[in-house]
């Protein structure tokens, strides 16, 4: 099985760790293929950013597609452009945030989500409604750390998202936590066993969620917003996108 696991920003590093964590969890039979556009921000923080990422995310889709690939991960947990990715992948799509709160709903009655910065908590809100989970989350809650903060081991960084932790567990009563960023992914163990609690990487959630769907044999479906975009013509650097 292949496993193409795309990172939306453009910072090498965090693909790198990205690819660790999903490596780390995937069955010995699975190859995971690692990605980050060319083009597009070096970190996604808020709407903005979002904007931006999502061209050059689909490019990889694209190539990863060409390539072979059984099923496409994305590892922002926004999930930066899913609904487009499910609609242009001949593979099943898949995003950390969904996967991270499915995982979640399954283990626990409420929980909680510990993103990075405040920015992100109404998209990751907006995401949690439209999943139809937003009454199992008790609160989404942001560290205040910059993405990239996370990329080399930060004390301080670390001491933030615990301190969110525990004021979850203190004041919104939350039994399982969701990190909020994939650039949180080997902080999961370390935080479950300080803590006292499941934490959730989306990361690994994906994974395994993508797995299970190759094994299964089950691909998006195209009777609705899902179908594949109809042929038209696209401008300028967009052209790559013509489908």
């Amino acid at each position: 099985m292949r496993l193409h696991v795309v990172n939306p920003n453009t910072t090498a590093s965090m693909t790198a760790k990205i690819a660790a964590a999903a490596r780390s969890v995937a069955l010995a039979d699975t190859v995971v293929d690692a990605r980050q556009p060319a083009m597009g921000p070096v970190s996604i923080e808020g709407f903005y950013d979002e904007a931006f990422a999502v061209p050059g995310m689909l490019g990889c889709i694209r190539e990863a597609d060409r390539d072979g690939a059984d099923a496409h991960i994305i590892a922002c947990f926004d999930d930066t452009g899913l609904d487009a990715a499910r609609a242009a992948a001949k593979a099943p799509v898949i995003g950390i945030g969904e996967a991270g709160f499915h995982l979640a709903s399954l283990i626990a009655a409420r929980f909680a989500v510990v993103t990075t910065l405040g920015v992100s908590i109404v998209p990751i809100e907006h995401n949690l409604r439209k999943y139809g989970l937003a009454e199992r989350c008790a609160r989404v809650r942001a560290a205040e750390v910059p993405v990239l903060a996370l990329e080399a081991r930060n004390a301080e960084a670390l001491g933030k998202i615990s301190a969110e932790i525990t004021a979850a567990i203190r004041d919104d009563r939350a039994e399982a936590i969701v990190l909020g960023c994939a650039g949180m992914a080997d902080l999961a163990g370390e935080l479950a066993a300080a803590h006292g609690l499941p934490v959730v990487d989306g990361v690994a959630a994906a994974v395994t969620l993508a797995e299970s769907l190759v094994r299964l044999g089950l691909t998006t479906s195209r009777l609705g917003p899902y179908a594949a975009p109809r042929t038209k013509s696209y401008s300028g650097p967009f052209s790559q996108f013509q489908p």
